[in-house]
């Protein structure tokens, strides 16, 4: 007599590792923290550098799993998370908080390798993103304004390991990214209006895909445009641009800005999607730009 033995197949785990931990999203999360540590480093350790790596990724999968352990029943109502490993079965909310809870120790610790301050901030980011934000999201759209200083940490976050300090520099990075998070989630939540409105999600500041919130997607838009290029005043401290690299930048925002017109006057699904997609490459060709320009000027 056989007895027929299943097993998940190692690519399904594999995927189901990368979706638990939104392993694009995690990495993206990591790359803002590495520009952050070149931007502050007076010179490059490369084993900080790797320390920061895996610790910011600890840290944002540990944020993102405890998210989904939370929103399990929600999700399942949501086309674009319903097939997420805990709402579909392939992962049970003990094994997702096991992986949450050592992403968390690992994270921190990892973190504390580099320096206190740059733990302490982890710490926070985590706490914010899964005890205070997340709880939100179906209360106010205030939310959003929480789950951006999580959100903005990751950037300052390198300068500080770089550091051990913060004052106006990791502050003005905090800032930038702070700002730039309205426009980019908002544009998210104008183009999936309906499949949050299936999970009781508002994210819009209005609840609304109409023009108050296009309004202030564009006025938020200025204000990260106008943050972008304020290092070029020299009253950033260490952080500085040259007259080169803020005009750079300087147009990079008029094209995101460009964007958040166009939704203004469009409020479509396909214009928030194109501001969404200005916007993520605007913060990394930025991060890219404000490297380039400390390594060369």
């Amino acid at each position: 007599m056989s007895t027929v033995k299943t097993s998940v197949p190692k690519a399904s785990i594999i995927s189901d590792f990368k979706e638990i931990t939104k392993m694009r999203l995690s990495i993206s999360v990591v790359f803002s923290a590495l520009a952050g540590y070149l931007l502050g480093a007076i010179e490059v350790d490369v084993y900080t550098l790797v320390l920061l790596a895996f610790g910011g990724y600890f840290m944002v999968g540990a944020s993102n799993a405890y998210n989904q352990i939370i929103e399990k029943d929600l999700d399942a109502l949501m086309d674009r998370t319903k097939n997420r490993p805990v709402p579909a079965g392939r992962m049970s909310k003990q094994s997702a908080f096991i992986i949450a809870t050592i992403f968390t120790i690992l994270g921190i610790t990892v973190l504390y390798i580099i320096n206190e301050r740059t733990a302490m901030y982890g710490a926070i980011s985590i706490f914010l993103y899964t005890c205070v934000y997340t709880p939100l999201k179906t209360k106010t759209p205030l939310a959003v304004f929480v789950g951006a200083i999580p959100g903005a940490i990751p950037f300052m976050l390198g300068w500080v390991a770089a550091r051990n300090d913060f004052g106006i520099e990791p502050g003005t990075l905090f800032a930038l990214q702070f700002f730039w998070q309205f426009p980019h989630f908002w544009a998210i939540g104008w183009f999936l209006f309906e499949d949050y409105e299936k999970g009781g999600f508002y994210m819009l500041p209005t609840r609304k895909r109409d023009k108050g919130t296009a309004v202030q997607t564009i006025m938020y838009t200025i204000w990260t445009i106008l943050i972008s290029i304020v290092p070029v005043f020299g009253v950033t401290g260490d952080l500085k641009l040259s007259m080169v690299a803020a005009v750079i930048v300087f147009v990079l925002g008029l094209v995101m800005l460009y964007y958040a017109f166009e939704l203004f006057k469009k409020r479509t699904a396909k214009a928030a999607k194109q501001l969404m997609l200005s916007s993520v490459s605007y913060i990394t060709l930025l991060q890219i730009v404000y490297v380039v320009d400390k390594f060369i000027r």
